[in-house]
């Protein structure tokens, strides 16, 4: 630890919360995609990221320099929060449909993961503790891809704690085993369970292909194939883009659709009646996503959802669809005013993608917010 973080450590333990707000803000990003990891919510990561920092606050006396980094006193903390809060099973419970005037074909199975929400690319950064450490397995964007963290919310906790310590961040087991209060072999057998786990859970299906770099031309051919397929409410473009294993799902409704032709039923009863929608762009988990409007009659356009796709090679993989309630996570507004008249200048609000905005933060303690 560098002289002047042992100078702020001395200052927040005589009760300066500045001091310690110095020095845990650089870490508060990291920790929040830590804990989303684990927990798959971005709701469920912001309040123990909150309870991590009160934690680290009360008991900044017991914090011991030579012993550990700060940045990994601060995952140790975060990471038995995460566990806390798994083992608890208060987890955010599936809701019924709630699509108004839309009846839902029979869906091809329901959902394990009701909670799973979207993580905006805007609150991703690049992390100030560095690149992962030289053990881990994963890049960091496949490592907050919706796929990757739907499927760590199937294992068991401490296998989630124990993989995304060590092959995401890089941790090695001795470090994580101090994290733990565990063992070297304890904590290598976990980490074998889980990476076996995974790879049930994240089978490589026989026309699955690495999608295309974020931006690149390739990636905004299929977006755009797509955008103008779903503005258009043409099942048979939408169809033809998709891969013959698709999935549909949409939490916290359980609903899931595999396949095209059960993608296909679903996608028409969504433009059913007439039903048609603008789509914004934004970004999420690394991957194309948009805030989704139906237009009214009246001209004014109504947030749906967000949709996030799941690329693969030139085809889509997966389609999930979120909740009205995350579009301001995306700076995406609830609704849209009447389109502009033909040749008018004045663009939809966000129509180049919206800024995230995180929750906000409020009381008077050094962690931003005070105990709840």
């Amino acid at each position: 630890m560098s002289a002047d973080s042992s100078v702020l450590v001395s200052r927040a333990r005589a009760g300066d919360g500045d001091a310690f707000r110095e020095l845990t803000e650089p870490h508060r990003r990291e920790l929040q995609v830590h804990c989303y990891r684990m927990l798959g919510s971005v709701q469920d990561a912001e309040d123990a990221v909150q309870e991590t920092l009160l934690s680290a606050w009360r008991a900044l006396g017991g914090f011991v320099e030579d012993r550990a980094s700060l940045r990994t006193w601060l995952y140790r903390i975060a990471t038995n929060r995460c566990l806390n809060a798994l083992r608890a099973a208060s987890r955010r419970p599936a809701t019924p449909w709630d699509v108004p005037r839309v009846e839902p074909p029979e869906p091809t199975r329901l959902g394990e993961v009701p909670w799973l929400e979207p993580w905006p690319d805007a609150l991703l950064g690049a992390a100030p503790g560095g690149p992962p450490g030289p053990e881990a397995r994963y890049e960091q964007t496949e490592a907050i891809s919706l796929a990757f963290v739907t499927a760590l919310q199937l294992l068991p906790p401490r296998q989630i704690a124990v993989l995304v310590l060590r092959d995401v961040l890089g941790f090695s087991a001795r470090e994580v085993a101090g994290m733990l209060d565990s063992t070297v072999e304890s904590v290598t057998s976990a980490l074998k369970r889980a990476r076996a786990g995974l790879r049930d859970r994240r089978p490589a299906g026989p026309d699955q292909a690495p999608p295309p770099t974020a931006g690149s031309p390739a990636e905004e051919a299929i977006v755009a194939r797509f955008v103008h397929a779903w503005e258009s409410a043409d099942v048979d473009a939408l169809v033809a883009l998709l891969t013959d294993d698709v999935l549909v799902s949409m939490p916290p409704m359980p609903f899931e659709y595999e396949g095209r032709e059960a993608a296909a039923g679903f996608s028409a009863s969504i433009f059913r009646s007439g039903r048609r929608f603008d789509l914004v762009p934004t970004r999420a988990n690394g991957q194309p996503a948009f805030g989704a409007y139906l237009r009214a009659p009246t001209g004014v356009r109504h947030g749906t959802g967000l949709y996030v796709l799941t690329l693969s090679g030139d085809r889509i993989r997966a389609m999930t669809r979120f909740e009205n309630s995350v579009l301001p996570w995306f700076g995406l507004p609830r609704s849209l005013p009447v389109r502009a008249a033909p040749g008018s200048r004045v663009r939809d609000r966000g129509s180049a993608g919206g800024t995230a905005v995180s929750r906000p933060a409020t009381g008077g303690s050094p962690t931003g917010r005070g105990p709840r």
